[in-house]
């Protein structure tokens, strides 16, 4: 099948690349030169682990072929997939005019006969205002975990598909059926409902875990004891979103929120639910500023002067990306609040432009504690795992570990000498 894959960041990187692979003619098109460029060079807009090679081996077998041209890619294309990630603004607030707009022509371009799947993060409804008299879509919400998106596009536990006419089922399901053999057909609507029912269902049970920790906190009950004691309870289950930690960051579970909390003023349907998750979890975003100057501060929760650590700056392990960081925002405070941030992360080698002198950047963990009176753990890298107590303890002023996600509980968490500290810990 030749397959064009419309729109080239994170997840028409990581969909051309896999369907390549999995035999596929691809056509994979951006109108930004400059992006088609970086990935021929193996250049990613976000890192991920193995997307790169994936590429090149599609460039290399001439399975993947890249271009801004529009005309070359929708040229005898069978199926179009249009893949473009939705920006998303300090707010949560989608830029659904930056996907419309480049719909809009891809479909008023592409041949009669060729099958439009949309994947691209959308509110419901925006399917159908794309569609044309003699022209329907369908929509499969995009599936993807940064720093694990290979594994989630071609692993999947099932593919949800929307479809309005029969005939684009067949072409669709020969294309899928190579990722899944369970694929919930369903109508296009339903579809786009689906995604942003499970983001919201998602950032539920996080707020809602984190509220929890936060009881637990002051009554010397475990959230972690509390959650194991939620899992085993056959109608919540082992799988459930309910791990206490940080607030979600990174725009995706808070932009389909958003999306709900928007279709439910638009149609005068009451959503109290969902804005009380957007407001549970901005209030939690600040859950380690405020236990480090609870713990450090003076009267007035000033840390003048004072050295803090922060291990992890990126979104999540994995990735390279610092859009909507809460580690960004945890050192914005910290700083704000008069103290020393150094920090380390493994993906970050080079401080950006518009952060310079929010933070100093180090070249390991240690360096990161030396002279600190407390470490924040905010990403999950494998080698803070291996940091070996004793240094620590020995590098820092005092050894005060902040760990929201409890990262570090098997490894820092018990170790002699360390103060140790998780959300919904139950010793302060």
């Amino acid at each position: 099948m030749r397959v064009c894959v419309a729109g080239l960041w994170h997840l028409g990187v990581v969909t051309a690349a896999c369907v390549a692979a999995a035999g596929h003619r691809v056509v994979a098109y951006d109108e930004d030169a400059s992006v088609v460029e970086g990935l021929r060079n193996g250049v990613l807009p976000v890192d991920e682990p193995g997307l790169a090679e994936l590429v090149q081996q599609g460039l290399a077998a001439e399975t993947l072929v890249l271009t801004n041209s529009m005309e070359e890619a929708l040229e005898g294309a069978d199926l179009v997939w249009i893949a473009y990630d939705t920006p998303v603004d300090e707010e949560d607030r989608a830029d659904v005019a930056f996907v419309l707009e480049r719909a809009r022509a891809l479909v008023a371009a592409a041949g009669p006969d060729a099958v439009i799947l949309i994947s691209s993060q959308l509110p419901v409804g925006t399917t159908r205002l794309l569609e044309e008299p003699a022209r329907t879509l369908a929509y499969s919400p995009e599936n993807l975990r940064l720093g694990a998106a290979i594994a989630a596009f071609t692993e999947p536990e099932r593919i949800v598909v929307g479809i309005r006419a029969d005939g684009d089922r067949a072409r669709i399901e020969e294309l899928l059926g190579a990722f899944s053999d369970r694929i919930e057909w369903m109508g296009v609507e339903s579809a786009e409902l689906v995604k942003h029912g499970v983001n919201a269902f998602l950032a539920l049970s996080v707020t809602f875990a984190n509220e929890l920790a936060g009881i637990a906190e002051r009554v010397g009950a475990d959230a972690a004891e509390v959650e194991r004691g939620l899992k085993t309870e056959r109608r919540i289950g082992a799988r459930a979103y309910l791990r206490p930690g940080g607030a979600f960051a990174g725009g995706t579970l808070a932009r389909d929120v958003e999306y709900l909390t928007q279709i439910g003023e638009r149609e005068g349907v009451a959503t109290q639910l969902l804005g009380a998750v957007r407001a549970s979890n901005e209030e939690h975003k600040r859950w380690a500023a405020r236990k480090i100057a609870s713990l450090l501060g003076d009267e007035d929760d000033r840390l003048d002067g004072k050295v803090i650590g922060v291990w992890g700056l990126v979104y999540k392990q994995g990735t390279d990306t610092l859009r909507r960081s809460s580690s960004v925002e945890l050192c914005g405070d910290l700083a704000g609040a008069g103290a020393v941030v150094k920090v380390h992360d493994s993906a970050i080698r080079r401080v950006p432009d518009d952060l310079s002198g929010l933070f100093a950047l180090c070249t390991s963990p240690l360096e990161a504690a030396k002279d600190a009176s407390a470490v924040v753990v905010q990403t999950d890298w494998p080698s803070y795992r291996e940091v070996e107590p004793e240094r620590l303890v020995a590098a820092m002023r005092s050894a005060l570990v902040v760990d929201p996600h409890g990262f570090l509980a098997k490894t820092l968490g018990k170790a002699d000498g360390i103060r140790y500290v998780r959300v919904g810990g139950s010793a302060a």
